[in-house]
This record gives C-alpha cells, sequence and structure tokens, in this order.
C-alpha cells in the first residue's frame, strides 16, 4: 500500500454489519479500512440469540472472533479511533479522526449503529440489554412465562402488549402515568389479563443488572423479572447527516436493497437503517453493502 493513509473504502464502524462488509471486500482484494470507537449499542448484553451456529453467545465473543477472521485478509486494516468528519473530495472522501489525522477513500460505509436514549430513571440504564429488554426475538425466549412488564404509554403500550403477550401469561403494562389508550384498547387488555399500572415510576431496584422490582412514587413496588421498553433512538454518528444522506421518517439512513444512501458513494448497514436490530440482520447487510461496494468500484473502472 503506496499512501498508509488511503485506501479504497474505508468501514466506519467495527461491529457486526462492518466486520462483516469488511470480510466481503476482504475477499475482494480491496485496501479497506475499519475505523471503531469500540462502543456497540448491545455492549451491556449477556448473550446474543436467533443466530444460527451461535445461539447464546456472548455479542463480544462473536465480535472478537468476526474482527480475527476479518484481519486474516491483508488488504484489511483495524484502527481504534472515533470519526469527527466526513466530507466529499471530489470522487472520493476524506475522513477526520478525533487525534486530528485523516484517512481517504474511494467509498465510505457507515455501520455506525444508533444510540439509545434512556429515560431518566434510576437503574433503567443499568438493567438494559440484561433485564430490561427490546426484543422478544432476541430475549423472550429466556423469560418466557416470567413474572414480565412493559414501560410504554399509549397506541405503541397496546401494540407491544398484544405482541409480548404471546410470550408469557403473567403480563403487566406500566405507563408511568396516565396511560393514554381508548376504552376499547383497555378492554381487550383485561380480557387478555393484561393489568394496567399508572402509577409514576421512581426508579427500577435491581442487583448488577438483575431486575428485582420496579419502585413507585407512592412508596409501593411490583415484583418483576423482566421489562420490555422500545427505547428512543438517535443516530450514533451525525457524519452521514452531514454529508446531506437522507433519512427515513423513523430516523434511519436511507439505503436501498444494498446500502446505497442518497448520496454517491456512501453506503450504511446495520441497525443505523433499519428497526430489525439484531446481529443476524446486521451481518447480512454488511455482506451485501460489501459486495456491492467492490461491484461498484469495479464498474467505475471500466468507464
Amino acid at each position: 500500500m503506496k499512501n498508509r493513509n488511503q485506501f479504497e473504502v474505508i468501514v466506519i464502524g467495527g461491529s457486526y454489519a462492518g466486520l462483516s462488509a469488511a470480510m466481503a471486500l476482504g475477499r475482494s482484494l480491496r485496501k479497506t479500512l475499519i475505523i471503531d470507537s469500540g462502543k456497540p449499542c448491545n455492549r451491556q448484553t449477556p448473550y446474543s440469540h436467533n443466530f444460527i451456529t451461535l445461539d447464546g453467545t456472548p455479542p463480544a465473543v462473536i465480535a472478537e472472533k468476526a474482527k480475527e477472521q476479518v484481519l486474516q485478509y491483508d488488504t484489511v486494516i483495524y484502527e481504534k479511533g472515533l470519526v469527527t468528519q466526513v466530507e466529499k473530495e471530489g470522487t472520493g472522501f476524506t475522513v477526520k479522526l478525533d487525534n486530528g489525522e485523516f484517512r481517504t477513500a474511494q467509498k465510505v460505509l457507515f455501520s455506525t449503529g444508533v444510540r439509545d436514549i434512556m429515560p431518566p430513571i434510576p437503574g433503567f440504564k443499568e438493567c438494559w440489554g440484561i433485564t430490561v429488554i427490546h426484543c422478544p426475538y432476541c430475549h423472550g425466549y429466556e423469560v418466557r412465562n416470567a413474572r414480565t412488564g412493559i414501560l410504554a404509554h399509549g397506541e405503541k403500550a397496546f401494540d407491544f402488549s398484544k405482541m409480548i403477550r404471546h410470550w408469557t401469561d403473567d403480563l403487566t403494562l406500566f405507563t408511568n402515568g396516565e396511560a393514554g389508550l381508548t376504552q376499547e384498547q383497555r378492554e381487550l387488555l383485561k380480557k387478555l389479563h393484561v393489568e394496567v399500572v399508572e402509577k409514576k415510576i421512581s426508579g427500577l431496584t435491581h442487583d448488577t443488572g438483575m431486575l428485582k422490582h420496579i419502585d413507585f412514587a407512592d412508596g409501593t413496588d411490583f415484583v418483576l423479572d423482566a421489562l420490555y421498553h422500545h427505547a428512543d433512538y438517535e443516530q450514533h454518528c451525525k457524519a452521514p447527516e452531514q454529508l446531506g444522506c437522507q433519512l427515513t421518517e423513523q430516523g434511519h439512513i436511507e439505503v436501498d436493497f444494498f446500502g446505497k444512501t442518497t448520496i454517491e458513494g456512501v453506503f450504511a448497514a446495520g441497525d443505523n437503517t433499519t428497526p430489525m436490530r439484531a446481529v443476524s440482520v446486521a451481518v447480512a447487510a454488511g455482506t451485501k453493502a460489501g459486495a456491492f461496494i467492490n461491484k461498484e468500484l469495479i464498474d467505475e473502472a471500466y468507464k
């Protein structure tokens, strides 16, 4: 490599989608740099599920094994760092790091994920990904038939309750104030034996992330084993928006089937592009994006 700062592709974000894309690019003989800040959104989650061959494996173990395999391809380099800015320069891109250094590439792939925004409830973030969970397909089997709660209100609470009721008969909806439900919705939840608790929540009592009970402002509590919540989120990296990449109404980066964004030469894959937040989905998206980036580079070489 003539210039260690020049690459064909820079992958920003070295988790599942990014590593998967880098493997496809490495196997395509592309000079690829992975830049990763080392803060995946599932870093507190003890086990990853619904991923064949690796079901029940800690996410960090999956990522470390993937990184080890990806770096066996000698055209792929991994760098720990935080990207602060990406600028389009002619037909390529300049990527600035938090240490002030720059890297350049013909193509950029953002696999930067999203940042969950925790509600201001003491104990909530400590339980997040452990016993306060967001996805029944990732974690529902492990807490099936357990004492389960949902933290939500309004239409979202109603829809989520119908879904989670499939995994447990012992389900309670906590709305942390006025529920925002219609009378019809309340009646259906009652038929499903889902209690609605509208008390204000003062905190979660837990033991190293293992939920014990919900505490209320009136001094009472409610014993639980697991609590579902769809947290608000934002893009973990603002660079795609700064480049002009279009976002969807839900706040995800708009991409086509192969991960191409609305800006030429910029791709995205993983949790930053879809509400389907699962390791298996991120891996598949990264493979597609990496393969298509290689094809685009080949097509451009013959123009």
